[in-house]
Parts: C-alpha cells; sequence; structure tokens
C-alpha cells in the first residue's frame, strides 16, 4: 500500500512537468510564430535588414487585421454547431462568413499598394511564395508531431 502510495505522489509531482513540456512542444505563442515567420521570409525573399525592418510592420499589421475577420468567421461557424440553430441563421453565417473572406482578400489588395512602396515586385512575389512554403512547413511539424 505504501508503495502504491508513493508512486502516486510521485506522479502527481512530475505530470504538471510532463504537461507543461508537451504544450511548450505543440504550441507556439504569437511572438514566436511570428519570429519563425519573419525569419523565414527574410532568408527565402532575400530581404535585407532595413527591408525587413520596413516591410514586417506593415505585414503584420495585415496580419492582425485578417486575423480578426477570420476570429469572426470562426465563432459565426461554432455558432452553427448548436443543434437550435434555425435555416435562416445558417444562412446569415454563411453569407458572413463569406463577406469575411471577401474582405480579406480586399484587405490583401490594399496591403500590396502599401507593400510596393517599401518592396520591389519580385520581392513580394518571393515573400508571397515563402508564405505558402512557410505555412506547408508549420503543418508538416504539426502533424509529425502527432
Amino acid at each position: 500500500m505504501r508503495k502504491l502510495i508513493a508512486i502516486i505522489a510521485l506522479w502527481s509531482c512530475f505530470l504538471p512537468v510532463l504537461q507543461a513540456t508537451e504544450g511548450r512542444d505543440q504550441h507556439l505563442t504569437q511572438e514566436e510564430f511570428r519570429t519563425k515567420q519573419q525569419a523565414f521570409l527574410t532568408e527565402q525573399a532575400g530581404l535585407t535588414r532595413e527591408e525587413a525592418t520596413r516591410f514586417f510592420p506593415i505585414y503584420f499589421e495585415l496580419q492582425d487585421q485578417k486575423k480578426k475577420l477570420n476570429d469572426e468567421s470562426w465563432k459565426l461557424m461554432k455558432k452553427g454547431k448548436d443543434e437550435s440553430t434555425t435555416q435562416a441563421q445558417y444562412e446569415e453565417i454563411i453569407e458572413r462568413v463569406c463577406d469575411n473572406r471577401i474582405a480579406a482578400d480586399r484587405l490583401d489588395k490594399s496591403f500590396l499598394d502599401r507593400f510596393k512602396k517599401v518592396l520591389s515586385p519580385r520581392k513580394i512575389y518571393l515573400i508571397q511564395r515563402a508564405e505558402l512554403r512557410f505555412h506547408r512547413e508549420m503543418l508538416k511539424g504539426v502533424h509529425k508531431r502527432k
């Protein structure tokens, strides 16, 4: 009986440590994600230090605005999980999600003009290509951990 109590006590002491370690491996903070993203995009697009300094504040402003739209869409989609959701509510959900996607595309277009003031069209193209690669690599990492 004493051995069982000792094992349970040890296990309960180490469990929080194991959980904290697992959490760090699986989830990045927004700051960690952005640091990795900035380093990857800078390297892949061949940005100079000056270009990166001028570009990334604008880029992250765009990301913040798009995140707000995406967060709203996710909240709407969660509302649709409720069994009591009416057809009219589903109609509103799909319309607003679609509107958010269009708004995100408009943001991309409007920020493109701001990007052009900082980077050449070629570098903007390289950033866009690198962004796709970065997200693909991040998804691969998530799938490997699972």
